[in-house]
């Protein structure tokens, strides 16, 4: 069966942007108004995305907002991807994890990232030569963390209570690009969540895993769209979301450090002729939605990306629910 996904960062562009207009507020109403409609139809998954101190207000607290998910929903999967875990304290984040896991009676998965962008480390007053240590250390923890005993952690006594809905905490898995990165969440015993199609991530995480002795898993992404928008009529609205689209293209873009890949990123996205010729962001028709989840298995919504206005939203989703999911789900 199609999994269909409805992913969220909330951004709002600033005033001055071709895709200015709507509210934070707005939008995070509309989000949650979504949310209980994909959970009513049997979506599969929402998932929440994480950066800071970003122009357009990226949402810096998918954990909170997972919370709003969970008490607004009954079945639907809440993934946190990825969920910056260094930017925290670990003894507060495996509380408010526990939390959320325990609100939506284990629904709840995290992948865990260190992030890229040099300025949230900045912020954050983190060394970004110290990240993959952090992110290690911080596992741990909340490992520790989820048995409900104490433990020590910098010298301290402590115990974090009530325990979690899922024995051992809710899921965590690793997020990555790179060999190395596969080889770390072998070693921390996680499931990997690669960025990228390399078959040389799989095959550093699956030699790994049999080193230390984990039954590990691997989830290479398919070059599938990060990007869905169902019409009637695509050529009117490429024309209608170009500035959303190119808005998200070309942040993503200037965000990416050297040697960096994913595949739902444009590294040419000067135009919106190349972001078209990605194949990251499709604006097409009910069959072609069709065609899609056939081809790869999954569909990535992502309803309010770049500041799109509800309504615009709205209309795709409506498709979704009468001319596609009744062809995929019968």
């Amino acid at each position: 069966m199609t999994m269909i996904i409805m992913r969220y960062d909330l951004r709002v562009p600033p005033s001055d942007s071709p895709a200015a207009g709507v509210s934070a507020s707005g939008q995070y109403g509309a989000m949650l108004d979504q949310v209980r409609w994909a959970d009513r139809i049997g979506l599969d998954m929402v998932v929440l995305s994480e950066h800071h101190g970003t122009e357009d207000g990226f949402m810096p607290a998918p954990v909170t907002l997972a919370a709003a998910v969970a008490a607004t929903t009954e079945r639907i999967g809440i993934n946190v991807s990825a969920a910056l875990v260094i930017m925290h304290d670990p003894v507060r984040l495996a509380e408010q994890l526990a939390t959320v896991d325990l609100v939506s009676k284990g629904r709840t998965s995290v992948i865990c990232g260190t992030g890229y962008r040099q300025e949230e480390f900045e912020m954050a007053g983190l060394d970004f030569t110290k990240r993959f240590g952090v992110l290690e250390e911080t596992v741990r923890v909340m490992r520790d963390a989820w048995t409900g005993e104490y433990f020590d952690y910098l010298g301290r006594r402590v115990r974090v209570r009530p325990l979690p809905h899922t024995p051992g905490g809710p899921l965590l898995m690793m997020g990555g690009s790179t060999p190395v990165a596969a080889r770390r969440a072998a070693r921390l015993k996680c499931f990997f969540q690669s960025a990228n199609d390399d078959p040389a991530v799989a095959e550093a995480y699956n030699d790994e895993c049999q080193k230390v002795g984990f039954q590990g898993f691997v989830i290479l992404p398919p070059k599938a769209p990060g990007f869905v928008h169902v019409t009637d009529d695509p050529e009117r609205d490429w024309e209608r979301l170009a500035p959303y689209v190119m808005h998200e293209a070309r942040t993503y873009a200037q965000w990416q450090r050297p040697g960096q890949s994913s595949v739902v990123h444009v590294h040419n996205s000067t135009t919106i002729d190349d972001v078209k010729a990605s194949g990251v962001y499709a604006i097409v028709t009910p069959d072609e939605c069709v065609d899609l989840a056939r081809r790869f298995g999954s569909l990535t919504m992502h309803p309010l990306m770049g500041g799109i206005p509800p309504e615009i939203a709205a209309e795709s989703l409506g498709l979704l629910e009468s001319k596609v999911l009744p062809v995929l789900r019968g």
